[in-house]
């Protein structure tokens, strides 16, 4: 375990057991007034093959300060040496270490959220479906922040205007390398967009980058996670490319919003 202070808030890395190897958690806590803080669990991204905690730090950051929750920032495994289903077992076995408030951290359990970018927003909402498969813990809030969720690559637009934000050949090699059975481009727990099961999800934020292909993937979501039934917010930003979303400062206010929206509970004001 290491431990360091920045602001207010303490930032510690702390090793637990994963699915097939110990993996690294980043832990964002505010300083405590003794209240219990709701936990956000927060996923880089990386296409599934790359991506680091230091890639998630800004937003894991920002979003701690200013939500007044504990962020559990997650180093999961990545393929193509732990390709799936090893990333959103990690994920999984990070949220139920979080909601358990282990050690000094002292947790509204019910007061979860998850949120990720590029592929950590695949692995943000699958996770969450496990979660709500598994009985295990409830997740109050999903934040998807240009994820990845169609490993078939079928539904990316394609207008002239749209920007070549990713490579796509490159994304492909990554996706191969993450689902290597053709089986598994179609399993809901890797290709969201696929799923006949998004009844019971939580409500979700979805952000993409107007100029980015992947973008008409994320509208189809939102449009699948509504007719099941999920109150789902689309905000497409247009001043920022697919990479440089998770950081940017007016998708940062809008993450602080929807989380501070379902994570706190509403102050109730005594009448005289």
């Amino acid at each position: 375990m290491v431990s360091t202070r920045n602001s207010d808030v303490s930032i510690e890395e702390i090793r637990i057991t994963g699915y097939v190897q110990p993996i690294i958690l980043r832990s964002y806590q505010p300083a405590s007034d003794s209240a219990a803080f709701p936990v956000v669990l927060y996923f880089h991204g990386g296409a599934f093959t790359g991506g680091s905690l230091d890639d998630a730090g800004i937003t894991a950051m920002t979003v701690a300060c200013r939500t007044r929750a504990w962020v559990v920032s997650v180093g999961y495994s990545l393929a193509p040496q732990f390709p799936f289903p090893v990333a959103p077992e990690d994920g999984y076995r990070a949220l139920k270490w979080a909601v358990s408030g282990t050690g000094s951290h002292r947790v509204a359990s019910r007061l979860v959220g998850i949120a990720g970018h590029d592929a950590g927003g695949n692995l943000a909402t699958c996770v969450a479906a496990i979660a709500r498969d598994r009985g295990e813990v409830t997740i109050s809030a999903q934040v998807l922040i240009a994820p990845l969720l169609d490993p078939s690559m079928t539904r990316m637009g394609s207008e002239s205007g749209i920007v070549e934000a990713k490579d796509m050949s490159e994304l492909a090699r990554c996706y191969r390398a993450y689902l290597p059975s053709p089986t598994q481009h179609f399993h809901p727990y890797a290709a969201p967009l696929d799923s006949r099961r998004l009844h019971g999800l939580q409500p979700a934020l979805i952000v993409t980058a107007m100029q980015d292909r992947l973008r008409r993937e994320a509208e189809k979501y939102a449009i699948a996670l509504i007719n099941a039934g999920v109150s789902t917010q689309v905000i497409d930003q247009a001043d920022a490319s697919h990479d440089e979303l998770a950081s940017h400062p007016a998708v940062l206010a809008d993450v602080i919003s929807f989380l501070k929206k379902h994570l706190h509970a509403p102050t109730v004001v005594k009448r005289p």
